[in-house]
């Protein structure tokens, strides 16, 4: 079978889409994945074939001239992954024609499938692959990106419903007719819905790497949406780092472990979260506090390290987290998932990309504690992390959070579902994005 995968260059975007093309390739088939040349390495490295389209930096684009709003959030969101829509549209149309792809593996960010999942012309099936939560329209009226919980009254319901007129009239109306014009320029019809609900609903198969436990109850939910637990990213070798056999002692020892991380994107201000956290820990003679600060040089940390703390640039969650007692985090959903599949509970505090729903999450589903702020005091961060320690509640939610994982094969799933799109062969889309076999096509 040949695979071509679409992955925006942003390593939380690349590494699960990783770890499903390592295990096709080994498997025997063929797999070509399409991201910026600045993953170039990571994904030979994988063993895969690369292919590049020009990102241009949009991935990464902050907007520095704003103030923090909806205004800045809207043109970030725009620059980021609505504007590279039409090249990365035009990328994949040649590559279907020069590779014949069986199917296309997408994540959800990877705006350019919306074009061809619209277009009525004959295509290859198109799987996307979530990278963050279940970004669907709320049944509560909820407005998407706010972290606000279900409502649990009426009162509740109208006061979101009132909210949600606000953030259409400033984010998501705005985003969908930018969408829809980038849409127009190729001749193509505007989006069914809002562009987060569309990105879900339109695909022919949407994988939600998450556990039903972790999301809202949505009613009634698209036919093509499947939960497939947690997808692991690929860990790249390398030697552990030299304080680990402090960490084995602590474990050891029964001595609480806690570790910290910004992420490897919302991470330019280790002041945010990993700075205050270590001063918040700094006395805790009996803890070890381990930071990674994702990628950055560990001289990025201002101010001593205390005598507690060990840092690295990068840490091996996988083979980490099942010796850590409480995650720290500002929420990144691939570390939130990590640590709930091994039973972590979770600090979390962010607002900023998709980190005050992922972290509202944190707090509902009761395995850990949502501070909701982007610049957390050391106070909140040292009564939050005792907390966590002291009351069961939180490691045995985590816990059943962590069973729920376990009983689900994230990448088997996927694999599965590239298999029985696959042998139904090319499909086009109709109506609102509904795909039918190019067979039974008119």
């Amino acid at each position: 079978m040949k695979i071509l995968i679409a992955a925006t260059p942003l390593t939380g975007h690349v590494n699960p889409l990783l770890a499903v093309g390592r295990v096709a390739a080994a498997r025997g088939d063929d797999v070509l994945v399409l991201s910026d040349a600045l993953f170039r390495e990571t994904i030979a490295a994988a063993g895969l074939r690369f292919t590049a389209y020009a990102d241009n930096g949009s991935a990464t684009f902050r907007e520095t001239e704003l103030p923090a709003g909806p205004e800045r959030y809207r043109r970030e969101f725009e620059r980021r992954f609505i504007d590279p829509m039409p090249d990365q549209a035009a990328v994949l149309r040649r590559l279907i024609a020069e590779e014949a792809p069986d199917v296309i593996v997408a994540g959800s960010m990877f705006l350019g499938v919306l074009p061809l999942l619209l277009d009525p012309a004959p295509r290859p099936p198109i799987v996307t692959v979530n990278v963050s939560f279940l970004f669907l329209d709320r049944p509560d009226h909820a407005p998407v990106g706010l972290g606000l919980p279900p409502a649990r009254d009426r009162t509740e319901r109208v006061r979101y419903a009132a909210l949600k007129a606000g953030m259409d009239a400033a984010f998501t109306n705005p985003v969908r007719a930018y969408t829809d014009g980038q849409l127009a320029r190729l001749d193509l019809p505007p989006l069914p819905a809002s562009l987060p609900h569309s990105i879900v609903v339109l695909p022919d198969l949407f994988l939600q790497p998450t556990v039903p436990g972790f999301e809202y109850d949505y009613g009634a939910l698209p036919p093509g949406l499947r939960f497939i637990g947690l997808l692991q990213p690929p860990t790249p070798p390398a030697p552990p780092p030299d304080w680990w056999p402090e960490l084995e002692a602590a474990n050891a020892a029964g001595k609480p472990v806690v570790l910290v991380t910004q992420g490897t994107l919302a991470n330019a201000d280790l002041g945010e979260l990993v700075e205050p956290t270590l001063a918040a820990l700094a006395d805790r003679d009996d803890l070890l506090v381990l930071a990674t600060t994702g990628g950055r040089p560990v001289t990025a940390l201002r101010g001593p390290i205390p005598a507690n703390t060990r840092v690295s640039s990068f840490l091996p969650f996988r083979d980490l987290l099942p010796r850590v007692s409480v995650l720290v985090t500002n929420g990144g959903y691939g570390s939130v998932s990590q640590a709930l599949a091994a039973g972590v509970p979770i600090v979390s505090a962010g607002l900023t990309e998709d980190k005050a729903e992922v972290n509202a999450r944190v707090g509902w589903s009761g395995a850990g504690i949502n501070l909701a702020t982007n610049t957390p005091s050391p106070d909140a961060l040292r009564e939050a992390v005792a907390r966590v320690l002291a009351e069961p509640a939180f490691r045995q939610r985590a816990g059943a959070l962590q069973a729920a994982f376990v009983s689900r094969d994230a990448v088997a799933g996927i694999l599965m579902a590239i298999d029985d799109l696959a042998r139904s062969g090319p499909v086009r889309s109709g109506g609102a994005g509904l795909a039918v076999p190019l067979a039974r096509s008119a």
